[in-house]
């Protein structure tokens, strides 16, 4: 089954690193029947593409734990001079971009008890199970550092922070093949 796992920049340097991925908590997102049952129209690829999103939406909760709030002077000023002396993709404050990975998994437990979309997958994920992995693009960076500050408060109903998170749903994930992924990292 194809499954969309959601990532950070920080994972797929592990993942390039260590040949596998270890999604958090074995969490992921797929088509799957409930999800379909969801939703009136559609075929699969529409469907999968409402899966992606899922996943995208969760990476912005995991970038929540990694990334310096907007305004945060500090954080901004650390991020330059990080910058200014290692060369990139080894710059240790990574800039805000969500970041999907899609595999083909066999050991995968449908979770509808979740949401329709949700799935667990059990242990690590092999470089070879990676069909591709989606990472968002450089002009996005800004409307992810907003979207992950108020995260929390859209999942709650915030009405300024639902379109907050809305506007990071605009822009379209940018399509890595595996082969491509240290290249990817190293332009960071």
């Amino acid at each position: 089954m194809r499954v969309y796992l959601p990532a950070t920049l920080a994972m797929l340097m592990q993942l390039n690193s260590d040949g596998e991925f270890r999604p958090i908590g074995g969490t992921g997102f797929a088509l799957t029947p409930a999800l379909r049952e969801a939703f009136v129209s559609g075929d699969d690829e529409e469907l999968s593409e409402v899966a992606m999103r899922e996943a995208a939406r969760a990476s912005l909760r995991l970038l929540a734990g990694e990334a310096p709030e907007s305004g945060d002077a500090e954080a901004e000023h650390d991020l330059a001079a990080d910058e200014a002396v290692t060369k990139p993709g080894v710059t240790p404050s990574l800039p805000p971009r969500r970041v999907v990975v899609a595999a083909d998994v066999e050991d995968v437990k449908l979770r509808p008890d979740l949401d329709d979309a949700v799935v667990k997958v059990g242990g690590t994920i092999p470089l070879s199970a990676v069909a591709s992995v989606h990472v968002d693009v450089k002009e996005a960076e800004d409307k992810v550092r907003a979207a992950v500050v108020v995260i929390d408060a859209a999942d709650m109903g915030d009405l300024d922070a639902e379109l907050a998170v809305g506007d990071i749903e605009d822009f379209d994930l940018a399509w890595y093949a595996t082969q491509e992924l240290p290249f990817l990292l190293e332009l960071l």
